[in-house]
This record gives C-alpha cells, structure tokens and sequence, in this order.
C-alpha cells in the first residue's frame, strides 16, 4: 500500500539520521511507532506523518526531527516537505502509475493481502424462530452477516457460514396451535384468536399461516375436523414450511449458508446433557431452590445463572453453552456471531460457560447490532409479527435485492438504521445504490462507445470508432503503468482513491465492518463522476484517450469487485 511505502521511506530516513547523530538524543527507534495520515489541508499532500511523538525522546523540536528526516530520504520520484512537526508527501506520477498497473495485474484479486494468518471461522448470524416470515431487522443480520463472510473470505480466512434454527421451545408448540386454528377457520369454523393480550401471546395470528392453512388442507382433502390430530403433527407441518419459505427468501436474498443447524437435533445428541455433566464434574454447578445454578460469576459475569430449572427443564443458556462448545468441538479457530444489541448481557455468560468447560473464549466474538426503522413516506412502521408486520420479502418487492442488501450493510451495525423505503426506489444521486451503480455503467458505457462508431446527431454522419476493439483489448491486457502518466494531473484524486480500497479491505476485515465497503464505493464513484465531468474521455489525442480509458477500465474493476464480490449487489452494464 501507498502509506507502507511512505511510512517505510521515512522510518528508514530516520534510522539514518539517528545513526548520524542528527536526532538529538534519540538512539533507537521503535517500529511502528509512526502512522500515515491524511493532511487537514490537502495543499500540503496526499499523506502526511506527525512525528512530534518523537520529541519527548530526542529533546528537540519536531520541526527540528522532520527535517533531519527528509534530509535523508534518498526518493526522488516523490515530493516531501516539513511543515511544523508533520512530513508531508505528494505521490508522484511513476508511484500514481505502478498503482493503476496493480489494479490491471491483480484484476479480481486487487486488494486482496498476502500472508494473512488464516484462521477456519464459523459465523453464526440471523438464527431465526422458524415461526414465521424474518421481519427486516432479520434482513440487516442477513445482509451484514453475508457481506462480512464475502469480506473475511477475500482477506484469506476459511469461513463456514450457519444458521441456528431456535426449533427446541415453546414457541413451536404455540405455531402448531396457530394453524390449528387458520385450518378450522379454513374449514368454515367460527373461531379466531384471542382478544386478550396477555392470552394472544400465545399465538401467532399472522396472516402468512393462511397459506399453510390451505395447503395443508389440499393435501389432506378428506379432512372434516382437526379435533383427533395432535398438535405436534401440525406444529412440525407448520415447521417445515416456515422453514422452507425462509431458506427461499435468502436464496432470493443471496445469503448461502454452509448449514442449518437445529436446536432441536442438540437437544436429541445428547451433547446438552453432556455439557451439563462436564460441568457438574468440574464443580461449576451448584443447586439452590431446587434448580442448577452455573458459577458464571467465577468468570467474569456480574452473576451466577440458572440451567436447569426447578422442573428439570433447560434454560436457553443450557443448550447455548452446548451449542459454542460443539463449533469449537467441530475445529473452528474463531467463533462470530451477530445478535441483536438486547442480547448485550447474554456475552459475559457464554463467554463464561467457555471458559469454565475449558475453551479460549477470547476466539469468540460477538457483533451486536441495532434495529432497522423502516421510514415510508415520512413515518416509521412497527415491526413484529403478531401486528402491523413488515416482512423482509415485502420490502425486498417494493425496493429490489440490491437495495436492500445496500442499505442494510451502509450503516455501521452498532448504529440504528433509517431505511427510507421512498429514497430507496429513486434513481436519483441521492440514492446511494443507484449512484454507486450508475458509476459503473457509465463505464462501461465509456468503453462501448469508445469501440463504436460515432454518429453525428444532426447530420447522421458515421465516422470510425475512436479504438478497435482489438486495440482496446490490447490496451487491457498489455497494459503498462506508463500507459496512464498523460492524465494523471487531473486524476490524482482518483487514481489515490482507486488505492485505498487495499487499505478499506484490510482495516475493514480486521475489525469486522462492513459498511466500510458501502461508504468506499460512493467516494469512488464520486471521485470517478467529478473526474468524468472535468475531463473528456474519448478524444483525437490518442494518448490521452488510452491513458484515460484506462483509468475507466481500473475503475470499473475495483467498482465489480466491491459490488459483486463483497457487497453481492449487482454491478450493471446499462441503466
């Protein structure tokens, strides 16, 4: 990257210059200690290094250290300057070049970071009550949890992707009671769902169980009444197809899971019970009226919780313990998972649990984020499925896959995202999705018409393409770095942006964020629309003309790389 190449420029300069004596009484230099900035005033460069922390070491002024600094850089391609205690730079056109040429060389693999420490990752995220159709809070963990997979797997880790299916509760029993009911009202029944509030939690009187209702129905045509069949028959019915409309919508929704993993099939391997004993064993439980509490406070918890209540059954924590302990069990090196930010006191317990059966729980991470306010026209809806339910496969139909998927990953996830329904149908530069996309088909739209012929509008006068398409794809595929040194006045801005997308992956990969990637994309394609504007592409100077096609064609590049690759939104030809 850019800044290692200043950062390594200047830490050697300074070796020398303590090796000359010329850094007041510094004698060694720790590695690292400098960072690469961006100057508040880009006048003074592209990069700058503040080396006043220097000072307290040498005892004498920054200004004093920078120019010892600079006066032993040897570089000459490169500009550098002291202002105060700051070594600026300015890149010049050979360094800007080699960048662009990267770009060509690497192709799909720009950006992409050479020997990483690659760890086999497990991340867990959505893990849905298969209850119901996921609501769009369910959409943001979708989105989120398939682009950090795409990131964290383009950075080089091994990522399994899995889906905790909450299928061992009450809550199933309360689904079969549901359709039980859309089934006698099927059956011409006059009954319906509590009106009691308390007693209406019961249930889930959502529309979506009509459906079932009917089919269920369909394939059971001799059925008059429900009143012999068990209601675990229709619980597991119901089930099953929330089960199956939820994996069609996030197929829909480009989110693949390596695995769905069942609560239920935990419980029947006896892993749960397992996991109970070793803790028993281990002298972690202790009884206390009449249930099994776990000594969470040992580690760390601000107390100790209950597995096994007084009636013998399982906590959710009970089978949650298990459930980590299994993704260790099964040779994963790190564990991240996305909850909802509620879940916030959950992590000390887990972690906790971890810990006491023996496993490293520092290698387990836990995302949390906040909730989506979906905006229509001005007004938030509430969401939830026992009333006004906004579905994620609703929004998906009113504002597209791509859409969605982009403004539920634009945030950053411990932010509360305004999803503005209005905003995001409009092809409008407002639009962040559409105007990262527009930046793409305008170029592709530049390198079609560059291999076109020309019409004049007036006159309907054709004239020949400005470039072969055999001397355009020589230009790709032959391309050299010196190609672009004609427009590389005008397009600096650009060519540093084109840059910092290794610099996005790598900061974003390693601390796990996502919108990082969405808010790179729209400074590109910002930078490459300014650059559109001020400068003509397709010109009679040949030269130019190749050395800005060229820069069209890297654009491109990086901009299908992000959006298909990470982001999984499409990158389109034409709009």
């Amino acid at each position: 990257m850019i800044k290692d190449y200043f950062i390594n420029t200047v830490e050697q300069a300074l070796q020398e210059a303590i090796k000359s004596n010329k850094v007041g009484q510094m004698s060694e230099y720790e590695k690292g200690t400098l960072v690469v900035e961006k100057p508040k005033n880009p006048d003074f460069g592209d990069f700058a290094i503040n080396v006043s922390s220097l000072a307290r070491v040498a005892h004498i002024a920054p200004p004093m250290i920078a120019n010892a600094i600079v006066a032993e850089i040897s570089d000459t391609e490169n500009a550098y300057s002291v202002v105060g205690g700051f070594i600026n730079f300015k890149a010049g056109k050979k360094l800007l070049s080699n960048l662009v040429g990267e770009v060509f060389k690497k192709r799909e693999n720009f950006g992409k970071p050479e020997n990483i420490n690659s760890e086999k990752i497990l991340l867990e995220y959505i893990s849905a009550n298969p209850t119901g159709p996921f609501h769009i809070g369910h959409g943001r963990w979708a989105a989120m949890g398939s682009v950090l997979a795409n990131l964290l797997k383009f950075y080089g880790h091994d990522v399994y992707q899995e889906f905790y299916i909450n299928d061992a509760g009450s809550q199933i029993k309360k689904l079969g009671n549901s359709l039980a009911i859309r089934i006698r009202q099927e059956l011409g029944e006059k009954v319906d769902f509590p009106t009691d509030e308390v007693e209406r939690k019961n249930y889930y009187p959502g529309d979506y169980l009509v459906p079932v209702a009917k089919k269920y129905l369909s394939e059971n045509p001799q059925l008059k009444n429900i009143d012999n069949i068990d209601v675990k028959t229709l619980s597991d019915y119901a089930k099953l197809e929330m089960e199956k409309l939820q994996r069609a919508l996030l197929d829909n929704f480009r989110v693949h899971f390596d695995r769905f993993y069942s609560e239920l099939d935990l419980h029947k391997s006896g892993k749960v019970e397992k996991c109970v004993d070793l803790l028993r064993k281990s002298g972690k439980i202790y009884e206390k009226d009449g249930a099994e509490w776990f000594r969470s406070s040992d580690y760390d918890d601000d107390q100790d919780r209950v597995i096994k209540k007084a009636d013998g059954s399982n906590t959710y924590l009970t089978a949650d313990i298990a459930y980590h302990a299994d993704k260790f069990d099964r040779g994963f090196d790190r564990l991240i998972n996305i909850w909802g930010a509620d879940h916030h006191g959950y992590i000390p317990r887990v972690k906790a649990s971890l810990e006491a059966l023996g496993y490293d729980s520092t290698k387990l991470e836990v995302l949390l984020g906040q909730l989506v306010n979906l905006v229509i026209n001005g007004n938030e809806v509430r969401m939830g499925k026992r009333k006004n339910m906004v579905t994620l496969d609703d929004l998906i139909e009113e504002v597209g896959v791509d859409a969605t998927r982009f403004w539920m990953t634009m945030r950053n996830i411990d932010t509360t995202l305004d999803f503005d329904i209005e905003l995001a149908k409009t092809n409008s530069d407002e639009n962040p999705v559409f105007y990262v996309q527009y930046a793409h088909a305008r170029c592709c739209s530049i390198l079609r018409h560059v291999v076109s012929e020309q019409v004049n509008a007036e006159t309907g006068e054709k004239t020949k393409a400005p470039m072969s398409e055999n001397e355009l794809k020589a230009l790709i595929d032959g391309f050299t770095p010196d190609v672009v040194l004609p427009t590389l006045e005008t397009a600096k801005k650009l060519v540093l942006k084109l840059e910092e997308y290794k610099s996005m992956i790598k900061t974003s990969a390693e601390n796990r964020q996502v919108y990082t990637i969405c808010r790179y994309v729209q400074e590109l394609a910002s930078e490459f629309h300014s650059f559109y504007n001020a400068n003509r592409v397709i010109s009679d100077d040949k030269q130019m003309m190749s050395a800005r096609i060229a820069l069209v064609w890297a654009v491109k590049t990086v901009l299908y790389n992000a959006l298909e690759g990470l982001l999984a939104v499409d990158a389109p030809e034409r709009m």
